[in-house]
Order: structure tokens, then C-alpha cells, then sequence
């Protein structure tokens, strides 16, 4: 069944991103708003980035690769509404507890399609006329599955029990080191997994530079196909792991419906700083020796919010 899904995702979005093509050229030469393939924002509300993406497993067996990737980073308060799908500036503050400006860092549908594993906002705190960066809100999407799983966390570092499954060829223990940095010129985003038998097996980072608005208020250029190129290298590296005998793991609504739970109980262990599994007494510092953040561990249990995301046609 999930492969049939897989296919009509793939089938339909090509035609769909076939006929919206056709339209783009009508769009760039008349400007015309109801052309409109990405999401609402104005220009001074929108930050552009592009760099790279580098997965890197280690065990059972070595894989990596890197793939270039263009995002947009919206100020939700600046922009006229949030984009479809995603949290309101005042939603994501009631969600982190913060007071001061939330960004958006996610892809834009381009031509009919969104491909997002990862959206990230960041809620900052204002405090003495100044603002930081406090936490930061991920929003993990499972496409083929339809899912995704909305938590907070500690920008500076922090540890997460895992709450999706994101691959046929992970399952759901261990947990996600995650820290991101505040964007400016640069931003960078930092995640490995923590397993309690394979250790930190597997890492993703993703690392952008802003560059020049020099498009305007027409996005669509600039993230035509997007979308597509990340679902690409997913799905063909799938294969690849597949084809180098990795496991092939069915969803485990299959295999273990309260695995939603599960999560949470093993999250809420980690926050009170307990050891979950016999060989996870290395996740209380991260690679490179920078310790895991736990300042406000023990302020409020960290709550995980799993809806049904959209078919990834729009």
C-alpha cells in the first residue's frame, strides 16, 4: 500500500509540476498574482539562502552524500500571512513561550509541490529592548507516510527522543542531537542520531549562506523545482541503501502502535536527565565535546504534537 502511494505521489506530481511549468513563463511576463506558485510573503519579509545538505551514515554500512538546497527564511510577523501549512508567528510563540520576533526557515512549494523534511522556526526572547534567539521549533515531515511531528528544543544543544519515522532503514530507537545556530550571514543546522546499539551512527547537517535579493518579489525562479531535486536524492539514496542490503523497516504503527508514547515516555526520561538503555551513557555530550544544554530541562515537560501533513502536491 505504501508503495502505491509512493507511486501516486510520483505520478502526480509530475503532471501537476508539468502543467504549472507551463504556466510560469504567463506568471514571470505578467506578474499576475493569482499565478502564484510559492508561499505568500513580501519581499522585505523574506531572507534567501542556498548551501548544502551532507547525510552521513556509518553503521551497518557507509553511505554519505550532499546535495545543494535553496531555502527561504520569512518573518512571520513582517509577512501578510503565514505560509499554508505552517504555524502563525503568535502560534509558534504560544508553542516555545517566548515574546519576541519567530522566523520560518523552510522551502516554499514550487510548480504544485512541497518537499520538507525539515522546517525550522526560531522564537526569539526579548529582553532589555534586546532580542535573542531562546528556542527553536522543529517540524519534521514524513512525506511518503503523510506524517509530521512538531517539539521544541534548545537551540544550543539539545537531546530529543526520536517521535517519527523518517526512513525505511532507521528504526525508532536512539535519540536526535539537535542544535542549530541564529541565522545571519550564516546559519547551520546540526543533527546525529544517538542509537543505543549503533551508537552515532548517522548525521545530517545543513549549511547556508544568505544571498542577495536580487529577484524581487518573485521567488519562483529561484526555487523552481526545489522541492523536486530534495525528493530526488532522498528516494534515489534510499534505493542505494537498499541496494547495499540495509534493512527495509515497514512503519511501526505496524509493528508497535504505541510508539507515539513510547516517544514521549523516553523523552521525558531524557529531561529529567535519566540514562534510557544500557549503552546510552555517551549521549550526555555530543560530538566534539560540546555538552548537551539542560538549563531548562526540568522547567516543562517537552510535549510532541503529531499531525497529518498535506499530500506534497498543493
Amino acid at each position: 500500500m505504501e508503495a502505491l502511494y509512493l507511486v501516486g505521489s510520483i505520478l502526480s506530481t509530475f503532471f501537476t509540476s508539468l502543467v504549472l511549468s507551463l504556466i510560469l513563463p504567463f506568471r514571470w511576463l505578467f506578474r499576475r498574482p493569482f499565478f502564484s506558485t510559492t508561499a505568500p510573503a513580501s519581499a522585505d519579509s523574506v531572507t534567501l539562502y542556498e548551501g548544502i545538505v551532507w547525510h552521513q551514515r556509518r553503521r551497518p554500512v557507509h553511505h554519505s552524500f550532499r546535495y545543494a538546497v535553496r531555502y527561504a527564511l520569512i518573518d512571520l510577523d513582517r509577512s501578510p500571512s503565514p505560509p499554508s501549512g505552517h504555524l502563525s508567528a503568535e502560534d509558534a510563540r504560544r508553542v516555545a513561550g517566548t515574546s519576541g520576533t519567530v522566523y520560518l526557515l523552510t522551502i516554499p512549494t514550487s510548480v504544485g509541490y512541497e518537499q520538507n523534511p525539515l522546517s525550522l522556526y526560531y522564537c526569539y526572547e526579548t529582553e532589555d529592548s534586546a532580542q535573542h534567539l531562546k528556542k527553536c521549533i522543529a517540524e519534521v515531515t514524513n512525506t511518503p507516510w503523510g506524517e509530521r511531528v512538531s517539539f521544541v528544543f534548545n537551540p544550543n544543544s539539545d537531546l530529543v527522543a526520536k517521535p517519527l519515522h523518517v526512513s525505511p532503514f532507521m528504526d525508532m530507537l536512539g535519540n536526535w542531537s539537535i542544535k542549530a545556530s541564529a541565522p545571519g550571514d550564516n546559519l547551520y543546522v546540526a543533527i546525529s542520531v544517538q542509537h543505543p546499539e549503533l551508537g552515532d551512527y548517522f548525521s545530517a547537517t545543513l549549511k547556508l549562506k544568505r544571498v542577495s535579493p536580487s529577484l524581487g518579489s518573485d521567488h519562483s525562479s529561484f526555487f523552481y523545482l526545489m522541492p523536486h531535486k530534495v525528493a530526488i536524492w532522498i528516494y534515489w539514496h534510499a534505493f542505494k541503501l537498499w541496494w547495499k542490503g540495509v534493512q527495509f523497516l515497514q512503519h511501526p504503527r505496524y509493528t508497535n502502535p504505541s510508539y507515539q508514547a513510547d516517544a514521549t515516555i523516553r523523552d521525558q526520561q531524557l529531561q529529567c536527565c535519566k540514562v534510557v538503555g544500557s549503552n546510552e551513557n555517551k549521549h550526555q555530550e555530543l560530538k566534539g565535546g560540546n555538552e548537551v544544554d539542560r538549563s531548562d530541562r526540568k522547567s516543562a515537560d517537552r510535549e510532541f504534537i503529531w499531525t497529518n501533513a498535506k499530500w506534497p502536491w498543493a
